[in-house]
């Protein structure tokens, strides 16, 4: 009897041990699904981590003010996204007079090259992708006048190892983004209409995207806020799986999607807008991304001194 009862067992324990393994598996599935495949490597395993050390040789003449595009990610990759910004930035350098060198190479961050830019757009870049003496490099070059235009996931980190990034140029952690659905339409209000990558919006603007939430409002560090969203027109919940309990990613009614901040003598944008390639065919999207570059670069619109803007 001891036998046959022990037997019961063993099989109830396997059937357990076999329904929670398939569980997982059809878990990590859905995960591996939400993220995209080629990103599951990054974010579970570790996998795709990289440095550059060479330089890339860059053009030996640059024309008018030029324009650094760089795309590295060490982290979440959409690939559609990134190739239809980059090839939008591309665009909208020439259509303005700007030269625009475009790379994933991060050795590049290094002060002999990035003093030929004006300006460095960092398009959805991911995961930590710079060597400390790139940072250093980098830093120093915004510091005494670069230009800093981040883009969507160069701010949609859900950790950073780099503070400086996160703390002071991006100003606030990211803490998730809307999902199921993951691209809802919004309206979003435009508070400032007359700085270079606001000035031809109306005082709202309607567009579907995908939602990004912060830990914190920029605007307490007294961040230039030109655009923020009204939650009531769109459900700022993040739920990755099913039969899973939404995460509540209301910042409330002040909700910052879009800002701008002096770094020392440099300028910073930030726009958490533009997840979905089809966006940067918006010709909203791509009159902001144009104004925010030239503000950046220092061509038109508000100028940076110690720290503080004023209007040129």
């Amino acid at each position: 009897m001891k036998t046959i009862a022990k037997r019961k067992v063993l099989r109830v324990l396997a059937v357990l041990a076999a329904a929670l393994i398939l569980t997982l598996v059809g878990l990590s599935i859905m995960f591996m699904m939400a993220v995209g495949p080629g990103n599951f490597g990054r974010l579970v395993l570790g996998i795709g981590s990289s440095y550059d050390e060479t330089p890339p040789p860059i053009p030996a003449r640059l024309h008018g003010p030029a324009i650094l595009i760089f795309s590295k990610t060490n982290g979440f990759r959409d690939d559609a996204q990134i190739v239809a910004a980059n090839r939008a930035l591309e665009q909208i350098a020439r259509q303005h007079g700007w030269d625009s060198y475009t790379t994933e190479n991060a050795a590049i961050f290094n002060p002999a090259q990035l003093g030929r830019f004006k300006a460095v757009i960092w398009n959805s870049v991911s995961g930590d992708v710079l060597t400390e003496e790139q940072r250093d490099a980098f830093r120093k070059w915004l510091e005494k006048g670069g230009g800093f235009v981040g883009l969507h996931g160069a701010g949609g980190d859900p950790q950073y190892a780099w503070r400086w990034y996160v703390d002071d140029l991006i100003g606030t952690q990211f803490i998730g983004h809307i999902m199921d659905p993951q691209f809802q339409m919004a309206t979003l209000n435009v508070e400032d209409r007359d700085h270079p990558a606001t000035r031809h919006m109306g005082r709202t603007w309607r567009r579907s995207d995908e939602w990004y939430s912060f830990a914190t409002n920029p605007r307490d560090k007294g961040y230039h806020i030109l655009v923020t969203i009204d939650e009531g027109t769109y459900r700022p919940e993040e739920k990755l799986l099913p039969f899973t309990k939404p995460k509540n990613i209301r910042m409330g009614p002040d909700h910052p999607m879009v800002w701008t901040h002096c770094v020392k003598d440099g300028r910073a944008f930030y726009s958490a807008l533009g997840h979905a390639a089809s966006t940067y065919q918006e010709p909203q999207h791509r009159e902001m991304i144009a104004g925010a570059i030239s503000w950046a670069a220092g061509l038109q619109g508000p100028r940076c001194a110690s720290g503080k803007e004023f209007t040129s």
